[in-house]
């Protein structure tokens, strides 16, 4: 299946009344993103598990698009490639979930490399009793087995001291779809800051559990990041950790949405490098954040 469509201009998505055959399909949102995107097609159309691709360019000025139309043809994957013209990953994965028609759905950022059994070691937890989310660990381009047991042990041990916090970023989750639709999916108007990867993690769990593996893992790009200005501060960080089991409700939406709202930390308005303008397509890129 190939659709490449813009909903400005196009009806939405189609009404399909049964599943498609395969389980899996990943959600890449993108801006800008035409130097790491071929790449990360290519690992996902590796997978052991074979996926349906949803690609969906954010308003790209680079040829992105046409970057990604070419990979996924050029690797036979079964993709999607939709325009949502309104700024923001949220916005974005939430075009690309309207799309969804399979079991599983796994968020992948555009500059990510995930191994050939990536999805087959999300759905080896995602079929466990009781869980709701799958988190991949990331580990740096070049690591060693040793680097990533080194990774493993850590976000096991993390996961177990505080198993009601999200340990890992957008691009290392996965869920069942109906889970991640029930909890809300992404909704801009529900939460329309920064750390969306935490907070849709949050209302996940209220379905279960949040489950990691030594086995899952993938591998961002080392380019440069700005960082800084998207991060928690440590206030943040430590009351995430110590009200996350019992006022996670709270937390994010009376403690964090005010502070993130101060700080003009939005969604639609954040595109992640050193110099960016705050509504200017240009200097972007989609990890973590459109």
């Amino acid at each position: 299946m190939y659709l490449d469509l813009d909903p400005l201009v196009s009806s939405g998505p189609p009404r399909i009344e049964q599943q498609v055959a395969t389980r899996w399909t990943v959600l890449i949102p993108f801006f800008n993103e035409r130097d790491y995107l071929a790449a990360t097609i290519a690992s996902l159309a590796a997978q052991t598990v074979t996926p349906t691709m949803i690609l969906v360019d954010n308003g790209s000025t680079d040829g992105s698009a046409d970057v990604a139309r070419d990979a996924c043809r050029e690797h036979g994957a079964d993709f999607v490639l939709v325009t949502e013209r309104v700024p923001g990953k949220i916005a974005a994965l939430a075009t690309g979930l309207a799309w969804v028609r399979t079991l599983f759905v796994a968020t992948c950022d555009a500059d990510t490399l995930y191994p050939p059994d990536y999805l087959a070691q999300a759905q080896r937890l995602l079929e466990r009793p009781g869980c709701a989310v799958a988190g991949a660990y990331f580990v740096r381009p070049g690591a060693t087995r040793r680097d990533r047991i080194a990774k493993a042990r850590a976000i096991l041990l993390g996961a177990s001291l505080l198993p009601r916090q999200c340990h890992t970023g957008g691009a290392g989750q996965a869920f069942r779809t109906a889970t991640l639709r029930a909890a809300g999916g992404f909704d801009a108007l529900r939460w329309g800051f920064v750390l969306e990867d935490h907070e849709v993690i949050h209302r996940v769990m209220a379905s279960g559990s949040m489950r990691y593996s030594a086995d899952l893992w993938c591998m961002p790009s080392p380019r440069e990041r700005d960082r800084d200005s998207i991060r928690w501060t440590l206030v943040e960080r430590l009351l995430y950790s110590v009200a996350a089991p019992w006022a996670g409700d709270w937390f994010f939406y009376t403690f964090l949405a005010r502070r993130l709202k101060q700080r003009r930390l939005h969604s639609n308005r954040m595109r992640e490098r050193r110099f960016y303008s705050l509504e200017g397509p240009v200097l972007a890129s989609s990890h973590p954040v459109l």
